[in-house]
């Protein structure tokens, strides 16, 4: 149909517009954006992030990027600041202040008094010969040749530009602040991502049983095992150590192989020196395992000592598997 090809065209379109302002935004990094990056990793302040209209939707999102990877910040609508909210800026605190035109009434209200109280104030903006640019101590120059919408109006492609801009100045805080997985853990202890970064093989094989038979055990007990803790697989154990593993495809391949059966022990059909991890390994390190190694089970063990073993069922129960 007509209109269909037509909205595939006009999706296409507006890709491509945003995807150029991005690309465009890199050749603005300059040593404006060196210096902010700068002060807010050495500022004993917050950034307090403000803005109007969409720009403080975008304002909004900036803040939460920057809180959950290590750098204080609060928002600020602007056309609050002037109503009482003003208050919230602290001596030590540094002004991001974003905005397509830089010329909005509150914006203009906003700006002297945010510079009478001696803070740095950084102009996120698209337009560099507005009344913020002209009043910022550095400017992040987030100008678009033309928004998405049709009529040059909606904020699309500038709201981009902010956003990309906004990302580009918390992971270079980021860096800067030499922030790791352990750290993101600190920030993100809940949801799927917060187990990806607590739990660990153990955690997840102490919910299981621990299927296990001596090297000696006759056939019909390895099925017994195998089929009561339902993880498709055993381990074969003695004295504490793992010196196999019988999967539910060992036995199918033992039943095709063997006629006669009576006579065969777990060694006689086990898998020798199977994979295996330490109980302390975080579990989407067991995720990355299994997928590479194209395997369901895993062993977990502590010193040599068998702990108990974790099925990607397991880890897809828990939101883990990648």
């Amino acid at each position: 149909m007509k209109n269909r090809k037509e909205v595939r065209s006009w999706a296409r379109e507006v890709i491509e517009m945003e995807s150029q302002s991005v690309r465009d935004l890199a050749g603005r990094i300059n040593a404006d954006f060196e210096q902010a990056v700068e002060l807010i990793y050495t500022t004993k302040g917050r950034l307090v992030v403000t803005g109007i209209g969409k720009s403080a939707i975008i304002a909004n999102k900036i803040v939460a990027t920057l809180n959950s990877t290590g750098s204080p910040a609060i928002f600020m609508h602007a056309a609050d600041a002037v109503h009482g909210d003003l208050g919230m800026i602290l001596k030590d605190d540094i002004v991001l202040c974003i905005s397509k035109s830089g010329n909005t009434p509150e914006i203009k209200a906003l700006i002297p008094l945010i510079k009478s109280g001696g803070n740095t104030l950084i102009g996120m903006v698209g337009n560099i010969d507005s009344y913020l640019a002209a009043n910022s101590n550095l400017v992040l120059d987030t100008t678009v040749e033309k928004e998405a919408c049709p009529n040059n109006l909606a904020p699309t492609t500038s709201t981009t530009a902010q956003l990309v801009m906004g990302d580009a100045l918390a992971v270079c805080l980021l860096k800067r602040r030499n922030f790791s997985s352990n750290d993101f853990a600190r920030y993100h202890p809940g949801g799927s991502l917060g187990k990806k970064l607590y739990t660990t093989m153990a955690d997840i094989a102490a919910q299981n049983a621990s299927p296990q038979v001596r090297p000696d055990a006759n056939i019909q007990e390895v099925i017994v095992v195998m089929t009561q803790d339902r993880l498709g697989a055993v381990a074969v154990v003695e004295d504490g150590a793992v010196s196999g593993i019988i999967t539910d495809g060992d036995i199918r391949r033992m039943l095709e192989q063997h006629g006669e059966m009576g006579s065969l022990i777990a060694s006689d059909i086990m898998s020798e020196n199977p994979f295996r991890m330490e109980a302390d390994v975080l579990a989407i390190e067991g995720a990355k395992a299994m997928r590479e190694r194209k395997i369901s089970q895993i062993i977990v063990q502590s010193n040599n000592v068998y702990q108990g073993m974790v099925h990607i069922h397991d880890l897809n129960r828990e939101g883990i598997l990648i």
